[in-house]
C-alpha cells in the first residue's frame, strides 16, 4: 500500500521519511520514549536512519505496519504512532509524544484519525492499545481517545530484555459511532 496522509484540527499524519531523521533521533533521546517503547536504548543515529528509510517504508509496502509521524502544520514533529495489523480483523496501535508537545492532547487527536481510517479503509474490526503497567501517559491517552481497559495481562510484554505485565484495551468501531465489517455479538452482562 502506497502511504496515505491524514489531517486532523491541529495535526498533519503522513509516513516519516529520511528527511524526519534527525526529528526523530532528537525526540527519541528522551529517556521516556526509550524506557516505554520498543526504541533500542541507547538510541543512535544509525536507528532513526533505519527507521525512516527503511523500517517504516516496508512497513507501507507490505501492509503490516502503517506509521504515522504526527506532525503540527509548520512541520514540527510531535510525536509518532503505528498501526500493525493482527489479523483476523485486529490492529494494535503504539505511540509516542515528544516531551516538549505532551499535555497538549495531540496523540489522542492522532490516535482517533488513525482509528477511523483503520475501521473504514483496513476493515479492522478491533483496535487493540498496550502499555507496560505504570505507563499512566499511555494510560491517559488510550482512555481519553474512548479505548475500554480490559485487565492486565502477566508476562505478556518485552522490554528491553525483561518480561513485563501489560495494561490491554480495546477500541471498536461502533465506540466512534462506526459499523463494524463482522456483525459483533457482545457477552451478556
Amino acid at each position: 500500500m502506497e502511504p496515505v496522509t491524514l489531517t486532523t484540527d491541529r495535526l498533519l499524519l503522513r509516513a516519516p521519511v529520511p528527511q524526519d531523521t534527525d526529528a526523530v533521533y532528537a525526540a527519541v533521546q528522551d529517556p521516556e520514549i526509550q524506557r516505554w517503547t520498543m526504541m533500542p536504548s541507547p538510541y543512535l543515529p544509525e536507528h532513526a536512519r533505519t527507521f525512516t528509510e527503511e523500517v517504516v517504508p516496508r512497513g507501507w509496502a507490505d501492509g503490516s505496519v502503517f506509521t504515522f509521524g504526527l506532525f503540527l502544520p509548520r512541520g514540527e514533529l510531535v510525536g509518532m504512532l503505528g498501526l500493525t495489523l493482527r489479523p483476523p480483523g485486529g490492529a494494535e496501535v503504539g505511540f509516542w509524544a515528544a516531551r516538549e508537545h505532551r499535555g497538549h492532547g495531540y496523540v489522542t487527536e492522532a490516535v482517533l484519525a488513525a482509528a477511523r481510517w483503520a475501521f473504514t479503509r483496513l476493515a479492522v474490526d478491533r483496535l487493540e492499545w498496550r502499555a507496560a503497567v505504570g505507563n499512566h501517559a499511555s494510560r491517559a491517552v488510550a482512555e481519553r481517545a474512548g479505548f475500554t481497559l480490559e485487565g492486565v495481562l502477566r508476562s505478556a510484554l518485552e522490554l528491553k530484555g525483561v518480561r513485563r505485565d501489560c495494561w490491554v484495551g480495546s477500541l471498536l468501531p461502533s465506540d466512534l459511532g462506526l459499523p463494524s465489517t463482522e456483525p459483533y455479538l457482545p457477552a451478556p452482562s
